[in-house]
């Protein structure tokens, strides 16, 4: 082949190179003025090197780029704000792509709802409402208030604590015995445990009295022996000693002083209105004329025996002691901590101190 050839077939083939550079920059332009113009037809002349351009081939309409919704863009710029590195053969958008992309979404949903026929559109369907929905929207429940009741007002009355009884003098010793006489009376005295002679059994002497090497033994139901008898055991009795009635009436009235001096000492005029009981009333009352909380100290509450309102009404209440004038006694007292009166009950007390004096003065 000659040299004048191998130059006309170089420049055959420049010239075709170029032209298929220009067909392909021409499909490029063509596509990025349709995405720019949204025209599908339109096609840009193209120039290379100041050279009239090649014919390209018509290029086929493009298909409409897909709307991508607006979480793809939340979501390529979260991966991007992560740093995370997407594929990398991939286009990643940058964010004026994206605020884009979701700005052309909502104008083409705005355009479809103007669009629409106005009784086109489906009212959505109202979703049944929870029952606590419901409740919580009607407000809530509506409980009966309580009546507040107002606190009971002290029915104390002020009294002159005769000073033969309620200030005395106190005779610590004399107390303590009186006091020990009391829980002595009390104790039943029917404890008791069988001696040799009481339990079964143990007639026969165990060996004979000599030649063994052991101890003489006379029965196996002996001391020493299990399942013997008990020596010295406590056996039954009355554990009652016999205390003077004066000093017990001495020992009652210093208990009673000892109190008085303090301040512990109350007299009131009743705890229950009305003819049936009611012992919320009653500690109400006992509250008020102690001046503490119910249950926090242990009262003594002295009413007759004929006083069945009271009686009844304070049966069960906490750390209340209901007793009778005529049962008064040292032992209550002191294991108190307040003793209140109803003045009936304490009118009856003094007559009868008062009664139990003149006897003893004769």
């Amino acid at each position: 082949m000659s040299p004048a050839s191998n130059g006309d077939n170089s420049g055959a083939r420049d010239q075709e190179t170029t032209a298929e550079v220009a067909a392909g920059a021409a499909d490029s332009d063509a596509a990025q003025a349709q995405r720019g113009t949204g025209e599908p037809g339109a096609q840009p002349e193209a120039a290379a090197g100041g050279e009239l351009a090649a014919e390209a081939e018509p290029a086929t309409p493009a298909k409409p780029a897909r709307r991508r919704p607006a979480s793809a863009g939340k979501k390529a710029s979260g991966e991007e704000a992560s740093g995370e590195k997407a594929d990398p053969g991939a286009d990643e958008p940058g964010a004026e792509a994206v605020e884009a992309v979701a700005a052309e979404a909502v104008a083409a949903e705005a355009e479809e709802a103007a669009a629409a026929p106005a009784g086109s559109a489906k009212p959505a369907a109202a979703k049944p409402a929870s029952r606590g929905a419901g409740r919580a929207a009607k407000g809530p429940a509506k409980v009966p208030a309580r009546k507040a009741k107002a606190p009971a007002a002290s029915t104390e009355i002020k009294v002159d604590l005769p000073a033969e009884i309620f200030d005395t003098k106190v005779n610590v010793p004399l107390i303590h015995q009186v006091v020990v006489s009391q829980q002595a009376a009390a104790r039943q005295g029917t404890h008791a445990t069988k001696t040799r002679g009481d339990v079964r059994g143990g007639g026969r002497k165990p060996y004979r009295q000599k030649g063994t090497g052991r101890a003489r033994q006379g029965s196996v139901r002996a001391p020493q022996f299990t399942g013997g008898g008990i020596v010295h055991g406590p056996v039954s009795r009355s554990h009652a000693q016999k205390t003077p009635k004066k000093m017990k009436v001495a020992a009652l009235r210093g208990a009673l002083s000892d109190r008085a001096r303090h301040g512990l000492v109350q007299v009131v005029e009743g705890f229950v209105d009305g003819d049936s009981p009611k012992t919320r009333h009653a500690v109400s009352v006992l509250a008020a004329v102690t001046g503490q909380p119910a249950g926090s100290a242990s009262v003594l509450v002295v009413a007759d025996k004929t006083d069945q309102l009271t009686w009844k009404s304070l049966r069960n209440a906490d750390r209340v002691h209901v007793i009778d004038p005529g049962q008064l006694n040292t032992y209550d007292v002191l294991v108190n901590d307040r003793v209140v009166f109803t003045k009936l009950a304490f009118e009856s007390f003094v007559a009868r101190a008062g009664a139990a004096r003149e006897d003893s003065d004769r």
